[in-house]
């Protein structure tokens, strides 16, 4: 199947969260036999061994707006004031049109693609364009969003993205819609989204597989986003425990400085292959969940799937829907405070067998369901279903 993907960015130096998780896929969908074709919406096209890839219509235009809008902590959509109301024009006007042209010139010199994903993509930018394409071509067209419920409107006041991707989109636009959480996908068929469907995270269990080195840290977090909205979670599992437990080395790595960690200490950003050393490296790793994803059920992401596939022994935070994934108290734990964290921590960090029984269960689990070679057939078996590609 030849497939065509129009994702919000590729380049790994923008530090989109996605950005990894969307390489394994992609990756993945090539190595089941599958031709990847690539093109960003923000940034640079990198060419990998595994797709194929056009440039950017509008790359210039998506640096200064990503520029502009980072340094001023500013939505392109929904916020109000001048740079919100100028970039709605500058949007309809001129960004959608060209995007519009550029993808009919795409399908006109492919010929034969087999589907659309639009992946992470702010909706309201392309409204219109997926009926124009199948107007065109008849081919299925997809949507995958991987920031759920976070993106929806009811949410996006968090400021946790550049772009608020959803007022004045039209989801029915799309054959099929992907999303991470399974709790959010009665708030998208509201919306207007056909044919719904969990989509959660995955990971290639090549690139994230256990190290065979010492343990010398007791317990390691790392935030890559930062602490907003985490920070009762992280109070309950490494403030207070920190304190509580002083012969315990708590490392934190990450974007954590604005926040109090107790005793624990810091080891800043780090780039993913030296992030999975520190992972290997410690007896204990933990997961912290934003409060919007953990109270949404089964809203994924990438950090537990990672973890457990590295056989990473892992203590979580209270989370509504874990069991969609994991046994909790056989491959993953699960602590709803302090108290239970800190009893949780000194019967792991006590007993070595333990920790190398749950991580090693973490990872057959993950092999048996979470890879990215599983979430990539899953789409192909969602395209051939679609009716539209069945004519």
């Amino acid at each position: 199947m030849k497939l065509l993907i129009v994702c919000s960015v590729i380049d790994l130096k923008y530090r989109f969260g996605s950005t990894p998780t969307m390489w394994q896929l992609f990756k993945a969908l090539h190595e089941i036999g599958n031709e990847v074709i690539i093109t960003p919406y923000v940034g640079h096209a990198i060419e990998s061994l595994w797709w194929r890839i056009y440039p950017n219509p509008c790359l210039q235009e998506s640096l200064l707006s990503y520029s502009f809008a980072e340094k001023r902590q500013i939505k392109s959509l929904g916020g109000g004031g001048l740079f919100s109301k100028l970039s709605i024009s500058i949007i309809e006007k001129y960004i959608r049109p060209k995007w519009e042209r550029y993808l009919l010139k795409i399908l006109d010199r492919e010929g034969n693609v087999d589907a659309i994903l639009f992946s992470m993509v702010p909706l309201n930018h392309m409204t219109g364009v997926p009926s124009k394409i199948k107007a065109r071509f008849n081919i299925p067209i997809l949507y995958y969003d991987g920031d759920l419920p976070t993106s929806l409107p009811d949410f996006a006041d968090t400021k946790a993205f550049i772009f608020n991707y959803y007022p004045g989109a039209d989801l029915s636009e799309y054959d099929a819609f992907l999303s991470s959480s399974k709790g959010a996908i009665p708030l998208l068929e509201k919306m207007g989204a056909r044919n719904v469907v969990p989509f959660y995270f995955g990971v290639d269990p090549e690139l994230f597989s256990p190290i065979e080195i010492k343990q010398d840290i007791d317990i390691f977090y790392y935030g890559s986003r930062g602490p907003q909205t985490k920070e009762k979670r992280i109070n309950y599992m490494i403030t207070e425990p920190s304190q509580n437990l002083p012969d315990y080395y708590f490392l934190i790595g990450g974007n954590s400085q604005q926040i109090n960690l107790g005793k624990a200490k810091t080891c800043g950003v780090l780039p993913i292959s030296t992030w999975r050393t520190y992972c290997c490296r410690s007896k204990i790793n933990l997961n912290i969940t934003k409060e919007i994803d953990a109270q949404t059920y089964a809203t994924s992401s990438a950090r537990p799937f990672e973890l457990a596939s590295m056989g990473c022994c892992v203590v979580t935070d209270s989370y509504n829907g874990l069991e969609e994934w994991f046994k909790v108290g056989k491959e993953i734990f699960m602590v709803q405070n302090a108290i239970e964290a800190i009893e949780i921590y000194k019967m792991l960090l006590s007993s070595e067998e333990l920790r190398l029984k749950t991580g090693e269960a973490a990872r057959k689990r993950v092999l048996r369901e979470h890879t990215m070679s599983h979430r990539a057939k899953q789409i192909l078996s969602i395209i051939n279903n679609i009716p539209i590609f069945s004519k």
